[in-house]
């Protein structure tokens, strides 16, 4: 049985289509720029908006943040790290180990956050059983 080697040249499902590796490469590059430019700029800017309302407990900026953060590390797996040409099962184990352990970590971060500012506000808190 013979494995396709070459590499896929378009990218957002053949939305974009490359003609050589090295467009590719730009194009991806592009993309995560501006991706990074976007989180830059709010995190300069810092809208009101997105300061201000919050939603599960943290601060929509936050959320943006780790939102675009995702985008990403999904992309730059999904692409450079070849997963879109591996078999369905193993892509399926290692997206939803990584998305269970985001929100393992969400999970960890609010409520030991919660916690802080439990403590910052009213003392020492002791838990009664």
């Amino acid at each position: 049985m013979e494995h396709d080697n070459t590499h896929k040249l378009a990218i957002f499902r053949g939305t974009l289509k490359f003609k050589s590796n090295t467009q590719k490469i730009w194009g991806v590059l592009i993309f995560l720029s501006l991706i990074t430019i976007v989180e830059v700029g709010f995190g300069i800017v810092k809208p009101a908006f997105l300061t201000e309302n919050h939603f599960i407990g943290m601060k929509l900026l936050n959320w943006l943040f780790i939102i675009l953060t995702l985008v990403k590390a999904y992309y730059i797996a999904w692409d450079f790290m070849h997963l879109r040409d591996e078999k369905s099962s193993l892509r399926r184990a290692v997206v939803w180990t990584g998305i269970f352990l985001v929100a393992y970590l969400l999970f960890i971060l609010l409520q030991e956050g919660t916690y802080i500012e439990g403590i910052k506000t009213n003392g020492y808190v002791k838990w009664n059983f």
